[in-house]
C-alpha cells in the first residue's frame, strides 16, 4: 500500500528499508561504445545520445575502478557520514565487452569495502547467459545484491526505429526473462515524452513494466544535446517538445497504471549542463519533481490507482 504522504514507492526509502540505513551510489565511468555505435547492430548510436554515453557526471573514465570507487565514496563520506555503497557501472554498454575483462571490472568493484551492491547498466541487446552466470556466482560467494539497469526508454517498437535504438521490444522482453531467471533485479529507463510517442504509449509503458514484473523505473524527460542526430532534427522544427505541464500528466498516467510494488528511482532526469538545446524547459530537475508530487495529491491520486488490469480483468465481475 503506497502511503498517500508519498503517493510513490520512493527509492531511498526502499533504500533503507532493504538495508536498514541509507546506501550511496558511487558512479563507475568506463571508456566504452556500444555495438549501436560501431556497426555490430548499427551507426552513429541512438539519435538523443552524445559522445559522453551519460557519464557527464561521472569522474573522467582514465581513472581505474578503485580510483573513481574511492574518490566518490570519500565525498559522500565527508559530506553525509555514509557507510554502504552500490557500485554503479553507469556510463555506455557495460556488458559490451570480452567476458574476461567483464569479469575483472566487476570483481574490481566487489573487492571493495563496504559495497552491499553492484548496478550494471547495459542494454537489451547485450544480455548474455555466460555473463549473468557470472554474476549470480560472484552475488553467491560475496552475498552482493546486484541489479541490471536497461535502457529501453518506451515499449512502442515503431518508436524504438525512428531513435534509431538498435534493438525492438523483443529483445527488451528476452533480457527481462534471462534475468529473473537468475533472480536479479531488474531497473528500466523510460523516456516518457519522446516525439513519436502519445499519452496511449504512457500507459503501455506502465503496463508492460508491470506485467513482465520489473523492480524498480527510472523516468526522464528527452533533453537534446548539440551535436546529435536528434539537434539536427530539433534545430529544422522537425519536431516540438510537449509542454512541462503536458510532461507532468504523463508521469502522473504513468505512475498511475504501474504496479504500486515497483520502485521509482527517479521521476525526471539531468542533462549535460553546458552542451544542450533543450533540457528539462529550462527548470530545475526537483522543481519538476515537486510539481509532480503536487499533482498526485492535488488529483488524490497515486501510484498503482489504476493497476487492475492483469490476471483475466475480463473476468471481474
Amino acid at each position: 500500500m503506497i502511503e498517500k504522504s508519498t503517493r510513490y514507492r520512493q527509492y531511498s526509502d526502499h533504500l533503507v528499508k532493504k538495508f536498514g540505513q541509507k546506501v550511496y551510489k558511487l558512479p563507475v565511468n568506463l571508456p566504452g561504445s556500444c555495438p549501436n555505435r560501431d556497426g555490430i547492430v548499427g551507426r552513429g548510436g541512438c539519435i538523443f545520445c552524445d559522445e559522453e554515453g551519460a557519464g557527464f557526471e561521472c569522474l573522467p573514465n582514465t581513472l581505474s575502478i578503485t580510483q573513481q570507487i574511492q574518490e566518490n565514496k570519500d565525498f559522500f563520506i565527508r559530506r553525509f557520514n555514509a557507510k554502504k555503497f552500490i557500485v554503479y557501472f553507469q556510463a555506455f554498454t557495460n556488458t559490451y565487452l570480452p567476458l574476461p575483462q567483464f569479469k575483472e571490472n566487476i570483481l574490481a568493484a566487489a573487492a571493495e569495502e563496504d559495497i552491499v551492491g553492484i548496478s550494471i547498466s547495459t542494454r537489451p541487446d547485450c544480455i548474455n547467459d555466460s555473463y549473468l552466470d557470472f554474476l549470480q556466482e560472484i552475488k553467491l560467494q560475496r552475498g552482493l545484491d546486484i541489479n541490471i539497469e536497461l535502457g529501453l526508454q518506451t515499449v512502442n517498437y515503431h518508436t524504438l526505429t525512428k531513435v534509431n535504438r538498435g534493438h525492438t521490444l523483443a529483445e527488451f522482453i528476452d533480457a527481462v526473462q534471462r534475468i529473473k531467471q537468475r533472480n536479479f533485479e531488474i531497473c528500466v529507463h523510460i523516456i516518457l515524452n519522446l516525439p513519436w510517442d502519445n499519452p496511449l504509449d504512457v500507459i503501455e509503458n506502465a503496463k508492460i513494466l508491470t506485467a513482465l514484473g520489473i523492480h524498480y523505473v527510472k523516468l526522464h524527460s528527452l533533453y537534446v544535446v548539440k551535436g546529435t542526430a536528434l539537434a539536427s532534427i530539433y534545430e529544422r522544427g522537425e519536431f516540438k517538445i510537449i509542454p512541462l505541464e503536458e510532461y507532468i500528466t504523463r508521469v502522473v498516467t504513468f505512475l498511475e497504471y504501474l504496479d504500486p510494488e515497483v520502485v521509482i528511482q527517479r521521476l525526471v532526469g539531468k542533462g549535460p549542463q553546458d552542451n544542450q538545446l533543450f533540457s528539462n524547459w529550462s527548470t530545475s530537475w526537483w522543481k519538476i519533481k515537486q510539481a509532480i508530487e503536487h499533482t498526485l495529491a492535488e488529483k488524490d491520486t497515486w501510484q498503482g490507482k489504476k493497476c487492475d488490469y492483469l490476471n483475466g480483468k475480463a473476468l471481474k465481475f
